[in-house]
């Protein structure tokens, strides 16, 4: 495959861009669309003191949660931790720290962080503990509205069904799922990718994410969600 632009790389050199303390944000729902070649890099390298972004805490052994149950993190913005029981346990034993946020919300507040917003104003959650304690609110119009911070990471980390050498993502069915809203989100992008195609071969009306996002392209080792949902 020809590689005009540099995208496309290998998984050790993507490797040298993370550290420890760094936030990582990561497409996927429940492990589906999580990169898992990236995922076991990371653990691999032994990084840690991770702030992770995404959905959910996937999994003990598929998707996020893998870095989870290894306590490779010291923070987590999500939607939900119930089908990691290990993300719980540490979360009561004050090990790592939770950020609830409601799941349309999350995913706003990452696109907000994509497209350059400072925050969004939203009424879900008012009345919740978990989701506005300590966040500030706006009187407008003769409402109030809770601040949500937008969300940006150092590095987002996406799974894509094809790829061409631009970086122009396609993604498959269910599994894109966030990713597209992650790969505007970080300060760089890397796409772990099914399939490579050439240049031109993608049609327009296809592609989801426009690569002018994507920083860096890797081949994926496969993946390991399908079972957790059969």
């Amino acid at each position: 495959m020809e590689n005009p632009f540099g995208k496309i790389t290998t998984l050790e050199k993507v490797l040298e861009l993370f550290n420890n303390g760094m936030t990582i944000m990561f497409g996927g729902f429940g492990g589906v669309g999580t990169p898992p070649t990236l995922i076991d890099g990371i653990l691999e390298i032994g990084v840690r003191n991770l702030t992770l972004i995404g959905n959910d805490t996937g999994f003990p052994h598929i998707g996020i949660g893998k870095l989870v149950s290894q306590e490779r993190a010291i923070k987590v913005i999500a939607s939900h931790i119930g089908s990691n029981p290990i993300a719980g346990r540490l979360m009561h034993e004050g090990k790592l720290e939770v950020e609830f946020s409601p799941q349309g919300i999350l995913a706003e507040r990452i696109r907000a962080g994509g497209v350059g917003l400072p925050a969004i104003l939203t009424d879900i959650g008012m009345d919740n503990e978990l989701v506005s304690k300590n966040k500030p609110h706006f009187l407008l119009n003769g409402k109030d509205y809770l601040i949500e911070t937008a969300l940006t990471a150092d590095v987002s980390i996406v799974y894509a069904k094809k790829a061409d050498p631009y970086g122009n993502l396609i993604y498959d069915k269910s599994a894109r799922n966030t990713n597209p809203l992650v790969a505007m989100a970080g300060d760089i992008t890397i796409a772990e990718v099914e399939e490579f195609v050439p240049l031109g071969s993608l049609n327009p009306d296809e592609i989801i994410t426009p690569g002018v996002f994507v920083d860096h392209i890797i081949p994926s080792k496969g993946v390991n969600w399908k079972w957790a949902w059969e």
